[in-house]
């Protein structure tokens, strides 16, 4: 009897060591990729670029005059609170407004509060920073929505493509939206604006060739909520935040997904769960 149970503790030690070793050598995003819905979207913010770079503004102050219940014009991106040692004795307050992507012509989610009958004009510029003196790659007047809302900018077909960033060569882009407000007919248009930077970068840099072919199968076997989810957990803001707006304008009467809860979520990780409730517009194309 003795030697039964010492036989079957050997069988059941060695099934142990193989499962685990399996694991342990799989690659390491691949096990990641397998991402888990019983909790709801989450961002986690990588940090952002070091020292002052990316500073900006996505719009905190409420609005004036014509806004929709006191609201401001507001980008929907992260933003990062920090302090800037000038030397031993003097910081800096710096607000830096930042995000990662991992396309080359990303889509940027901004929300208007304002009617189409007060809005003069809107704006949107793409500046390449990693050459001095800078480069505008894209600047154009945009169609203007009906009603407040949330509104998106594409650069496809209007850029060239975004360069990834690398370590020893970083590539910034600056953004910049503005809108020219006329909430009295009387007097001249007021500009109101936002601004901050993207950055483009590999989802899977760390991986050797035969891992990153393995990523990229398994990854396509995800849904595309999950694949929200995994954009949010590495910190690619812009991919996760057009891949849930898009799915929600393509699905309006999904009832199998509670897109408004994933939606919250994933806004209130950015401190922007006020906007949750506004509409997704479809909105806003280039004018000539």
């Amino acid at each position: 009897m003795n030697n039964y149970w010492q036989s079957l503790k050997l069988i059941t030690t060695l099934l142990i060591i193989t499962i685990l070793g399996k694991i342990t050598y799989s690659p390491r995003l691949l096990a990641e990729s397998v991402v888990s819905h019983s909790n709801s979207i989450k961002f986690i913010p990588p940090p952002p670029p070091p020292d002052r770079s990316a500073a900006g503004d996505r719009g905190e102050a409420a609005s004036r005059g014509c806004g929709s219940r006191e609201q401001s014009l507001m980008a929907l991106v992260p933003s990062y609170q920090q302090t800037i040692n000038l030397n031993q004795e003097q910081t800096i307050p710096v607000t830096k407004i930042w995000g990662l992507t991992t396309s080359e012509y990303p889509t940027f989610w901004f929300f208007i509060p304002y009617h189409q009958s007060a809005i003069s004009s809107m704006e949107f510029v793409l500046k390449d920073e990693s050459q001095k003196p800078s480069k505008t790659i894209y600047r154009n007047f945009l169609s203007k929505p009906e009603i407040p809302g949330i509104v998106s900018v594409s650069t496809k077909t209007h850029t060239p493509p975004l360069e990834i960033s690398q370590t020893n060569q970083p590539r910034m882009y600056h953004w910049f939206f503005k809108v020219r407000v006329k909430c009295n007919p009387q007097q001249p248009a007021k500009l109101h604006f936002v601004e901050g930077w993207i950055e483009r970068t590999e989802l899977n840099s760390e991986l050797g060739d035969l891992e990153e072919i393995r990523f990229a199968a398994r990854f396509e076997q995800l849904t595309s909520l999950e694949k929200v989810a995994f954009y949010a957990e590495k910190g690619i803001w812009h991919d996760a935040v057009t891949n849930l707006a898009e799915l929600s304008l393509a699905n309006p009467n999904d009832d199998r997904i509670n897109f408004l809860t994933e939606w919250k979520s994933l806004l209130q990780s950015v401190d922007l769960e006020n906007l949750a409730n506004y509409p997704l517009i479809d909105c806003c194309e280039s004018v000539k």
